[in-house]
């Protein structure tokens, strides 16, 4: 009888430990897809009360909403200068952060969000599929040429997202404004003051500098209704840091790149520093 008693407390242990390994491991793939601020409309009338949803997981969809004690830093620029936001209007309800926000005098406008680093570990064969999936190729040959392809890998991941939206008629400087995130991307004029066809310069900066060589994502959804999928480009950014986009449809439109590179501290072998920026060209 004791034996029995034992085997299936065991039994029971290994099942709590099973699915607490899953949901562990669901809870890191989740975490390691893209974020995005996806406004309704990137076009807002002075003083209006707007809702300004966080998607962590595609351009499409949320998978799991961003808890206040994961915000190092939200702000909104604005014709007034940079304020920082509270937890006040922070709404994590549901599987979407949304950022509650009235607006001021008319101008263009820029909101930003860095979260704080975390950790995880995955085995060979899903980093690998992570790497390739996500769009960061050169750590996958890294990986190829210095024979660790086939080792489990720690990584420290951290998301800077940002948004450039429109309130009122009168174009502002805020565009141009570097929050100063550990990635992010800036634009070198303000997509509000271009039509359809535009090219538009990006610059891409990791730690306050230019990195060159980085593969650029672009994508995005067109239509009044944000449901037909532009098609994902892949460029990379010059010795200046800098990526030219020709933005040839109306739309919502993100840019985004993670920047990876390996780590020798003990904790982990790579850190990752996730940067994406939305707007909205009519």
């Amino acid at each position: 009888m004791i034996a029995l008693l034992k085997s299936a407390v065991t039994r029971r242990g290994l099942v709590r430990a099973t699915v607490a390994f899953v949901f562990l491991m669901t809870a890191v793939r989740l975490d390691a897809h893209d974020m995005f601020w996806r406004l309704t409309s990137y076009f807002v009338a002075p003083g209006a009360t707007v809702q300004m949803p966080v998607l962590n997981g595609t351009f499409s969809k949320s998978e799991n909403a961003i808890e206040w004690s994961r915000v190092a830093d939200l702000s909104v620029v604005s014709p007034d200068g940079r304020s920082a936001i509270d937890s006040a209007h922070w709404d994590t309800r549901g599987d979407t952060s949304r950022l509650n926000y009235t607006t001021g005098k008319s101008g263009t406008y820029v909101v930003g969000l860095s979260t704080k680093p975390r950790e995880f570990k995955l085995e060979a064969k899903a980093f690998n599929s992570y790497l390739a999936e996500d769009g960061i190729p050169d750590i996958l040959a890294l990986r190829k040429k210095n024979g660790t392809i086939t080792k489990a890998a720690r990584e420290r991941y951290h998301k800077h997202i940002k948004a450039i939206f429109q309130v009122g008629d009168t174009r502002s400087e805020a565009w141009s404004t570097v929050l100063g995130y550990p990635a992010e991307l800036v634009p070198l004029s303000n997509p509000y003051a271009v039509k359809v066809g535009t090219t538009v310069a990006f610059r891409c900066l990791v730690d306050g500098k230019p990195v060159a060589n980085q593969l650029v994502q672009i994508g995005g959804r067109a239509g009044s209704t944000g449901d037909t999928r532009l098609a994902v480009q892949s460029l990379r950014s010059d010795r200046d840091g800098i990526v030219h986009i020709k933005l040839n449809t109306a739309g919502r439109w993100y840019v985004k790149f993670i920047r990876m590179a390996p780590v020798t501290d003990g904790k982990v072998d790579y850190e990752s520093k996730w940067a994406t920026l939305t707007f909205e060209i009519r």
